[in-house]
């Protein structure tokens, strides 16, 4: 399994890196950590509000930028290394989510990480755009960190969809070293009509789903609105990791864009959350 771990100078970056590591520690993983450098032919002296900038103090203080992060993705893949996991630094040049999204699919990879939202050091480029954009239009899931919790307990909402069974298929495997503790919520969403026979099935199937990787899930049903039922279920437990799927039952044919359920669980939730698409699909 190949991991694509965005980074740059920011501490949520590292940290994303390092839960990455611990996440897929003694698994079959190669990590890349990719720092999309800018290019100064696209920033503006005045991005810096600095008088007397010119081209070169824009292209040193890039240099600058680079070097730091280099260092501090050596410095992270450590960790990588104690659980003999391979891990890679790599440097682009270019925009930050093109470059991500390009390099993902180019490099075949099975996975994107990202840390939490925040403000890169250039004026007009928000961390939060970037993330936006891959979530909308990675061709393969998407981790994101906001904490770093040692993975003991992971919660997967579950509706029932192909994209939802698709995310049990995919994180069965990858936690079979560690055998966290796996809870498969189904919110039954009665206004759209949805019947008891219907969400007890959609238990049963995410039950045997895991179990044949030898897992032994909770199982839950609540019956309301999925978001602010999966939301109430994190609040109230301690759950160290978010799985679901990103799209919805009436996911369009033709325009493969992560559901406003999925959106909203991401911008809402404080947990580290990874949204599951399969590859094939987008």
């Amino acid at each position: 399994m190949k991991v694509l771990v965005a980074v740059d100078k920011s501490q949520e970056s590292a940290m994303a890196l390092r839960y990455a590591c611990h996440l897929f520690e003694h698994s079959d993983v190669h990590v890349d950590a990719l720092y999309v450098r800018p290019d100064e032919s696209d920033v503006a002296p005045e991005a810096f509000y600095a008088p007397f900038v010119d081209r070169k103090d824009v292209q040193d203080w890039i240099d600058s930028e680079t070097e730091k992060v280099e260092e501090q993705v050596l410095g992270s893949c450590e960790i990588c290394f104690s659980g003999d996991i391979p891990c890679k630094p790599r440097v682009i040049v270019g925009d930050p989510a093109e470059e991500i999204l390009n390099s993902a699919i180019m490099g075949e990879y099975d996975l994107i990480v990202l840390g939490s939202q925040g403000k890169s050091g250039l004026r007009g480029l928000l961390l939060g755009a970037v993330h936006a954009k891959i979530l909308h239009h990675a061709r393969q899931p998407v981790l994101l960190v906001r904490n770093f919790r040692p993975l003991q307990r992971v919660l997967v909402a579950y509706r029932g969809s192909q994209c939802d069974q698709g995310a049990l298929e995919f994180v069965a495997p990858l936690f079979i070293a560690r055998m966290p503790e796996i809870t498969v919520l189904h919110v039954q969403e009665t206004k759209m009509g949805e019947s008891d026979e219907f969400a007890r099935g959609c238990l049963l199937t995410g039950d045997e789903t895991l179990r044949k990787y030898e897992h032994k899930p909770i199982t839950k049903m609540v019956k309301g609105d999925f978001v602010d039922e999966i939301l109430k279920e994190v609040a109230t437990e301690r759950y160290d990791l978010v799985v679901l799927g990103a799209y919805g039952h009436k996911r369009p044919k033709y325009l493969k864009v992560i559901s406003d359920e999925a959106l909203n669980l991401v911008r809402l939730t404080t947990r580290p959350v990874l949204v599951y698409r399969d590859k094939g699909t987008s």
